[in-house]
């Protein structure tokens, strides 16, 4: 009996002299501390958000010289245009409540929000009713009714107006305007008519675009959920 006790008295003290060169290796290690300052990493940097290639499809855009029209605007008119075009060329995304680029994605107020302000428009509101109001109180606004494409309501729209819908969302507002974007004029190419701003379900050439784009500019089918009402020029911008 003493034997079998002296054994596993012994074999106790071997096995817990075995632990410790494991436990003494593993310490250091997880008291080791880096010296140098921690850095963010580096996706932290990334400003625009990743795409889905099947819920984000590519932005479309086009030079200014592929516009039937530009040539023939004022100066004012196509430095604004470019500006648009230029922002299509950046692959932003559709961001609801944005208005910065540099967030990586605009929504459509914010789009026009955006390029009226760098373009000196200090009062342009930030939302579309909040820009439907503007352009109405300043004596701007032409209203639209028909679903005609070639209806003589269209007859003073120009290259640098504001267009306008409702519907294009639930909202509750009044007036119940939610959707504006930029008339870029029509297309040497086909000869549609385009605009450009920010959106995640409309299309160019009959594709689907998300973000900021060059749309196709058409109006909603008389069953549709949103309504173009008309259409605005900048005040300003002309005058």
């Amino acid at each position: 009996m003493m034997f079998r006790r002296k054994a596993w008295l012994a074999w106790l003290m071997a096995s817990a002299s075995a632990l410790v060169p494991l436990e003494s290796s593993a310490q250091p290690a997880a008291k080791k501390k880096s010296s140098r300052p921690v850095q963010a990493p580096a996706a932290a940097a990334t400003i625009e958000p990743p795409r889905d290639a099947a819920s984000a499809p590519p932005n479309a855009t086009l030079a200014s010289d592929e516009i039937r029209e530009f040539k023939a605007q004022p100066a004012a008119v196509k430095q604004l245009l470019e500006s648009a075009l230029a922002l299509t060329a950046q692959n932003l995304t559709y961001a609801y409540g944005s208005a910065d680029p540099a967030q990586g994605g605009l929504d459509c107020s914010g789009f026009v929000y955006f390029v009226l302000r760098e373009h000196g428009f200090a009062q342009v509101p930030r939302t579309a009713r909040g820009m439907y109001g503007w352009v109405r109180k300043a004596g701007k606004f032409r209203a639209v009714v028909s679903h005609e494409e070639d209806s003589f309501e269209f007859d003073e729209l120009l290259p640098g107006d504001l267009l306008f819908w409702t519907g294009t969302y639930a909202m509750e507002q009044d007036p119940p305007v939610t959707h504006v974007m930029i008339y870029l004029g029509t297309e040497k190419k086909g000869g549609g008519r385009i605009m450009a701003g920010s959106s995640d379900g409309r299309t160019y050439r009959g594709k689907k675009q998300n973000g900021a784009s060059v749309f196709d500019f058409t109006l909603p089918g008389a069953e549709a959920r949103s309504s173009f009402i008309g259409y605005a020029r900048i005040p300003g911008l002309r005058d």
